[in-house]
């Protein structure tokens, strides 16, 4: 698998993390937001501009390894559908980070979605029979429903990814490699 889409409907920190964290296991890979309201991650080209001036071939494929992360700007997933899918042909790894909301994704529905759910003692979430990333939250409860658990992340890893710096590695990028491993739907 080279391109998966993430979505964290209840916890937005992991919906804006998982991504980056998704790309950085993966060596040279691109974050594409296709949430108009997401996070501002840092960037002068933005997903609306790629889609409003047409992608250059330059910006089809990587300039070097690591990790590039693409910013909204402002528009939705389905308006772009056509530079997402340029950007998968040319990439070697695309993770699309989805709205919590998730709107219709009609173009879209041919890239795997994986489901990032925080893991919480009780049943507070839906829909717990389907497969979904687990995220340890504190608690010593198993995951309601199959997929890939990940341990608590470091709060270095977190800052790392945030401000656009290579992680050190730890237990929790490591289990992020599962997460390309499961046959997501």
């Amino acid at each position: 698998m080279t391109a998966l889409l993430t979505w964290a409907p209840e916890d937005g920190i992991l919906g804006t993390v998982a991504p980056l964290a998704l790309a950085a296991v993966r060596g040279t890979a691109l974050v594409v937001d296709l949430d108009p309201d997401g996070p501002r991650y840092p960037g002068e080209l933005t997903l609306a501009r790629l889609v409003g001036d047409g992608p250059r071939r330059s910006d089809l494929e990587p300039h070097n390894r690591g990790v590039a992360v693409l910013p909204n700007g402002g528009i939705s997933a389905t308006d772009a559908a056509d530079v997402l899918a340029a950007l998968v042909s040319g990439w070697p790894t695309v993770v699309g980070r989805l709205p919590p909301a998730r709107p219709p994704l009609r173009p879209l529905d041919i890239l795997p979605v994986a489901t990032f759910r925080p893991l919480l003692a009780g049943e507070v979430i839906r829909n717990a029979g389907a497969a979904a990333v687990w995220q340890a939250a504190g608690w010593r409860v198993a995951p309601p429903g199959p997929g890939p658990v990940l341990p608590r992340a470091r709060a270095a890893t977190v800052a790392a990814l945030l401000r656009g710096v290579r992680p050190r590695p730890d237990r929790w990028l490591l289990a992020m490699r599962k997460v390309w491993e499961w046959p997501w739907t």
